[in-house]
């Protein structure tokens, strides 16, 4: 029996619950470069994973209209913004995209000046590698000469939004750059998925691991850079040309239970949920928009099932990999823990929301 629109909308409720609820256990101890503790987990506070949430929430806003949503999001980055933002690097930069949407849709004075300041830097002082890609620079880590396929999640979606935004090409233009330069270097031709990273300092793809979450966040960020921006037409084309090879590759791998492992072409590694939920999402929306070969409806479907089945009666969703770094070989990827996270709400939030709209659209085709 087809999942119903009441069941996915009381489950994106309880999913926003979760993720507002979420609190960092003391498990890990990642303290940053500057000294500071790292807090990956707990809802308040300005990192990567907290940054994807906002921007899961932020979509899910867009989409209901919901102003308690909204309320939260100003809230969050009023009280951030308040205490002092973090120095910039990659993963710093994650919470911008939400913020920038909100402001494309509310233009909230208070917000501009925040939001091109960090989009100036990020251009001129963000550390680059060879060919113009950025540096993925962590606030625990300086990964020289390295590319991680995370990166255009983090810092290129916001440039997308900002540039669209705020009638600037030129930060339109760096995003776009930024996807070519990383789909050079992490894109492997034979399979049509992503590696994780390249290093430029030994020109290699280190364990040449087609990491799940990674690969997901290029699913879901080809076809949300599309939907932020105005990109050229070559560009879009070309990037259309790797998604759809990419997804050709993943309905290849996802298991009987509708998900996909940790890492993608390895059915030894475990199931992961994030990974599952990112694809989900881009699976059915290609489908929406019509592109995709053909059994991405049927494949997202499926994906969304597996996503509702670990999400817990209190919105928090389960079997999701704890953040990864660059892993020199494969073990490092199996053995990566699991811990409900911020972006596993939010690629939760993401599929869910898609998947409403192929309910309702289902139901107007019904009447």
């Amino acid at each position: 029996m087809p999942i119903t629109a009441d069941q996915i909308s009381d489950m994106l409720s309880a999913l926003v619950r979760g993720m507002t609820g979420l609190r960092h256990d003391g498990r890990f101890n990642e303290p940053n470069l500057d000294g500071t503790p790292g807090d990956y987990v707990s809802f308040d506070s300005w990192e990567w994973p907290q940054g994807v949430g906002l921007y899961g929430l932020t979509r899910l806003w867009r989409h209901t209209g919901d102003s308690a949503h909204l309320k939260i999001l100003e809230d969050w980055y009023d009280r951030r913004i308040e205490a002092g933002l973090p120095k910039m690097n990659v993963n710093t930069t994650a919470p911008m995209l939400a913020l920038s949407e909100i402001w494309r849709h509310k233009r909230q004075l208070r917000y501009e000046a925040v939001l091109r300041d960090w989009a100036e830097r990020v251009v001129s002082d963000m550390p680059r590698t060879p060919e113009g890609g950025f540096q993925h620079d962590v606030s625990d880590k300086i990964n020289d000469n390295e590319l991680w396929d995370d990166t255009l999640f983090m810092v290129a979606l916001f440039l997308a939004s900002y540039g669209q935004a705020s009638g600037e090409r030129r930060f339109v233009d760096e995003a776009e750059r930024q996807f070519l330069v990383h789909a050079r270097y992490l894109a492997d031709p034979k399979s049509g998925l992503w590696y994780h990273g390249w290093t430029f300092a030994g020109r290699h793809n280190f364990a040449r691991a087609l990491w799940g979450r990674g690969n997901a966040w290029i699913t879901v960020g080809i076809l949300e850079l599309i939907e932020l921006c105005d990109l050229s037409p070559s560009v879009e084309a070309y990037l259309l040309g790797v998604l759809e090879t990419q997804i050709e590759a993943l309905l290849k791998f996802q298991t009987a239970s509708g998900a996909w492992t940790t890492l993608v072409d390895d059915p030894s590694s475990y199931e992961e949920i994030s990974a599952t939920a990112g694809f989900g999402f881009g699976l059915m929306k290609a489908a929406r928009k019509g592109l995709g070969p053909k059994g991405c409806e049927a494949a997202g479907l499926r994906a969304l099932e597996a996503v509702m089945a670990n999400i817990s009666d209190d919105g928090v969703v389960s079997n999701v990999s704890y953040g990864t770094r660059m892993g020199h070989d494969l073990q490092f990827y199996r053995d990566i823990p699991v811990q409900p996270t911020g972006y596993g709400q939010a690629l939760a939030i993401l599929c869910l929301a898609e998947g409403l709209h192929h309910s309702n659209e289902r139901m107007k085709k019904a009447c």
